[in-house]
């Protein structure tokens, strides 16, 4: 097999967030979109910050966290709750870090 057989374009891949805390709190699931390959440079990014930098890391899955037509969910005016954030930051780097 030929390395350019497995090169493809990035796809949406939906995760859920259905950890029982925040589905008793928000009323039900709550579902976000990453893509299942990252560039190069984000990977690197992602594998390469620290748990302690928080800062670093919510500007990472600001870039990660997508909505179904694959633009940014958080923005300079728009930011998620802490709880779901946290929880986004754990699922994007198990889905994406594998």
């Amino acid at each position: 097999m030929k390395l350019k057989e497995l090169a493809t374009k990035p796809q949406l891949t939906k995760i859920i967030i259905d950890k029982e805390e925040i589905v008793d709190k928000y009323g039900e699931e709550i579902d976000f979109y990453v893509l299942d390959r990252l560039p190069l440079d984000k990977y690197t990014q992602l594998a390469s910050v620290k748990t302690d930098d928080f800062s670093s890391m919510i500007d990472l899955v600001k870039e990660l966290v997508l909505d179904e037509d694959g633009q940014p969910v958080m923005d300079d005016d728009h930011v998620l709750p802490t709880d779901i954030l946290n929880e986004a930051m754990i699922k994007v780097v198990d889905v994406v870090g594998k």
